[in-house]
């Protein structure tokens, strides 16, 4: 039977560096390895045909042979194809196929003999919302949670088992945690599914966890919100997640800040903005009023001639940094508010002072300032 060529297998050519001929064999072996296609002939048979092909080529000595004499030239100098190939060719396997074996797809040619997926595991972080006042984002306050996690079970303390018992050695892998099999010309390596790769057997679980190590409880836990926190912010509280395996540490907990809508400001930043309502003599003479802040009432002088909109800054009044120790401003915007009501004689007394302004009392359309101007675009 004639052979494919070996650079044609792995998609490169026969100037290829050696890295290149990696990251081929690598994207083809994930594509074709059994794992991910289970009962396929096909791809099995092109899993082995890519790694005999990466098995020569990685080899100088064999890619010297292979370029000069081709197939007939490796025969010649001994080398009969795939099966007669030392597995050591793929010790370096881990590094071409990164981590991808670490996800239940074994560990190819038994090169590997540890169960990585089975390390004990850290505790699961938790993340959860929670609603503040704008008065405890700018103060800060402490506050407590109710949280549903796992914890450690009180009886046998996370070591799965009935107090008083032992663990026993797994009699199907030996305590290696894995069990090798053959599968065409592989050998191939699987975690122990009596063990789960923990090499060990719990005969008696506990009653309490139903041999978990861990259950779900509900505890209560008090968190500093610091003053400063905005919407959105995420406070990391450091060992209050799900207890993780034995001798692991906690997860950790993240406290997403939301803030609630205030009744009379508005933040953006460290800045607070509000608007008031005041008469329209009081924005044609000028005045002072009391402004609501987060600290208590201020002074704010309206000047004269006061426009609606007409935006004043209380410099100071606004909320600290949260890691800063300067504070924003308060932007006071200006809403004049005109009479809905007026008596006969108010009405005179405005009629007149709009004639000694010189201004008619009829309104009238103004004229656009730029000539030909549309004014509805």
């Amino acid at each position: 039977m004639i052979k494919t060529d070996y650079y044609e297998i792995l998609g490169v050519s026969r100037n290829a560096s050696s890295d290149e001929i990696k990251k081929s064999y690598r994207q083809m072996a994930l594509k074709f390895h059994p794992d991910r296609n289970p009962g396929n002939k096909e791809a099995e048979e092109k899993f082995k045909e890519t790694a005999e092909a990466y098995s020569v080529l990685a080899d100088p000595e064999k890619r010297s042979v292979y370029d000069r004499l081709g197939h007939d030239g490796l025969r010649g100098e001994g080398f009969s194809g795939f099966t007669g190939f030392n597995s050591s060719i793929f010790e370096d396997f881990e590094d071409i196929l990164g981590n991808f074996f670490n996800f239940g797809f074994g560990d190819l040619f038994g090169t590997r003999q540890r169960a990585r997926s089975h390390y004990p595991q850290r505790g699961r972080d938790l993340a959860l919302e929670y609603q503040v006042t704008l008065e405890e984002s700018a103060f800060g306050a402490d506050k407590e949670f109710k949280l549903n996690r796992v914890e450690f079970c009180s009886v046998c303390h996370g070591s799965k088992m009935k107090p008083g018992t032992q663990k026993s050695v797994c009699r199907t892998c030996q305590g290696r945690g894995q069990v090798r099999y053959q599968q065409g010309f592989f050998v191939v390596s699987r975690t122990c599914s009596s063990c789960r790769g923990t090499g060990e057997i719990i005969d008696s679980p506990c009653m309490e966890c139903k041999g978990s190590g861990k259950v779900r409880e509900k505890r209560k836990l008090t968190i500093n919100i610091p003053a400063g926190v905005d919407d959105g912010t995420k406070l990391r509280v450091e060992g209050e997640g799900e207890a993780g395996d034995q001798g692991t540490p906690r997860g950790d907990l993240y406290v997403i800040i939301c803030l609630k809508k205030h009744d009379f400001f508005e933040r953006e930043g460290n800045d607070l903005y509000c608007e008031i309502q005041i008469p329209f003599t009081h924005a044609a003479l000028g005045t002072t009023v009391e402004i609501p802040t987060l600290d208590g009432k201020e002074p704010l002088e309206i000047s004269a001639a006061t426009q609606p909109g007409e935006v004043f800054r209380l410099k100071g009044s606004g909320i600290k940094g949260l890691h800063s120790h300067r504070k924003g401003d308060l932007f006071v915007k200006i809403n004049v508010e005109t009479p809905k009501k007026l008596t006969k004689e108010q009405k005179v007394l405005l009629q007149e002072f709009a004639r000694s302004r010189g201004e008619d009392a009829e309104p009238q359309i103004q004229k656009s300032k730029k000539k030909g101007k549309n004014i509805f675009h």
